[in-house]
């Protein structure tokens, strides 16, 4: 192979990746056999599988058990819509992960007191192995799991407070600001920092996806005072939404 040249798997994914695009291998239809794709393009059984890896890696197929690996339907990604603080009132916890007036949703979530793990105790600047509130949340679109977020607050913060449990009391479902607002705690800042990952089993379970799929995942903590008050992995699956950011220009 030259400098510079593709190996010949990539050249086969590529093409197929491409007849996909076009239309010439249309949602639901069956990818060419292993046998086939070695025929037709000249290559070794070896290369022909690693082809098909690629392809399902990337999405565009999936295998159906005793039947084959055939083309997915590509769904139009839709929006989720990110922006600096959440209403300061009214807000529900799918309108704080989703800061758009439109959004509508459901929403299921879990609270229970964990230790820090070592990763979570550095977002917080507490130690690890310090008792926090960890709340797990499966966000719902039209009855479609769309988003995940695991959120972690302090009990050095919000422990024996009526805003201990984020889902439950006078405050129960309201954002961190306001939540913290309560406690005389007040945000004055968040972060958010988006990466992409293969999503955990687990997670693509919940999300209805497959292995191999891709997941956005975005890192938010909020700060009062430089302090973090709470930090929480959002979780969405990269193939169906896109995450757009409206930022007020200062």
């Amino acid at each position: 192979m030259t400098f510079g040249e593709q190996p010949a798997y990539l050249r086969v994914a590529g093409d197929l990746r491409r007849k996909i695009a076009d239309g010439s291998l249309p949602p639901h239809t069956r990818l060419p056999s292993q046998a086939r794709i070695r025929e037709e393009y000249g290559v070794s059984d070896t290369v022909a599988l690693e082809a098909r890896k690629v392809l399902m890696a990337e999405g565009l197929v999936e295998g159906r058990s005793g039947s084959g690996t055939y083309v997915r339907e590509r769904p139009v990604p839709r929006r989720v819509a990110r922006s600096g603080f959440r209403p300061s009132s009214g807000a529900t916890p799918f309108r704080q992960e989703q800061a758009d007036a439109a959004a509508r949703g459901t929403w299921e979530s879990k609270s229970e007191q964990v230790e820090a793990s070592g990763a979570v105790a550095e977002r917080l600047c507490i130690q690890p192995g310090d008792r926090v509130m960890c709340t797990k949340y499966v966000f719902r679109d039209a009855g479609e799991p769309m988003m995940l977020s695991t959120s972690w607050e302090p009990l050095a913060v919000t422990g024996r407070t009526p805003v201990m449990l984020p889902e439950e009391g006078p405050l129960g479902g309201m954002g961190v600001v306001e939540r913290m607002a309560a406690i005389d705690v007040i945000v004055d800042n968040v972060t958010e920092e988006v990466g992409a990952r293969p999503g955990l089993a687990e997670e693509l379970l919940a999300l209805g996806g497959v292995p191999g799929h891709v997941v956005v995942v975005i890192q938010r903590t909020y700060f009062a005072s430089g302090r973090p008050v709470e930090t929480a992995d959002v979780v969405v699956p990269a193939d169906r939404y896109r995450v757009a950011y409206h930022l007020p220009v200062k």
